[in-house]
């Protein structure tokens, strides 16, 4: 690893939640050198769900995770449907 290489800064706002009963890790982050933040739900698979869209800032992307996981329930983010697998070589 090169020292050139930007640090990772986490989010303070990054929080573990309990919504019907499953555990969410909800994880914001950027690099050192960004504006922008990435956001990310872990459910309790270990599924990751990374969103497209960067946010202005760390409480934005906290609460559009909350919205979601709260507008389409937990079961939402287990259904598989909105997974993309890798590919099987």
């Amino acid at each position: 690893m090169s020292d050139d290489e930007p640090n990772l800064v986490t989010s303070g706002k990054s929080q573990h939640i309990v919504v019907d009963g499953y555990p969410f890790s909800i994880e914001i982050y950027r690099l050192e050198n960004e504006k922008t933040w990435t956001l990310e739900v872990v459910d309790h698979e270990n599924t990751s769900h990374v969103w497209d869209e960067q946010f202005v800032s760390d409480k934005d992307a906290r609460n559009a995770a909350l919205r979601e996981i709260e507008e389409k329930g937990p079961l939402a983010f287990m259904k598989g449907d909105n997974v993309v697998p890798f590919s099987k070589k």
